[in-house]
């Protein structure tokens, strides 16, 4: 059996994250043991293949905050599908001390 791809271990890591949770993108990196490359997250996020249920909305910045611009389409999609979970979202940030998940 092959070794997972950095996108799939990735994915793994994410698709593992529980609904009315968050976790930032260092987080994220770590936990697929990418070390420090969180900028690299977003972009394998980006490469989700259409239809699937990954749930990439529940990857914020490490300070709590949305990462796409306020008033974007994917802006209001990840604030509605969070909320949505139970997740307070106030002017565009997540309380990481309340909704980080800690597996």
């Amino acid at each position: 059996m092959s070794e997972p791809t950095k996108d799939q271990k990735i994915w793994q890591v994410v698709a593992a994250i529980p609904p009315g949770r968050v976790a930032s993108y260092g987080q994220v990196a770590a936990m697929a043991g990418l070390g420090r490359q969180a900028r690299y997250i977003g972009r394998a996020l980006g490469k989700l293949p259409a239809g699937h249920s990954i749930p990439w909305f529940r990857v914020i910045r490490s300070n709590g905050q949305i990462a796409f611009q306020e008033g974007s389409d994917a802006y209001e999609t990840q604030v509605g599908r969070l909320k949505g979970e139970g997740v307070e979202v106030v002017n565009g940030r997540i309380s990481m001390r309340r909704f980080q998940w800690q597996p």
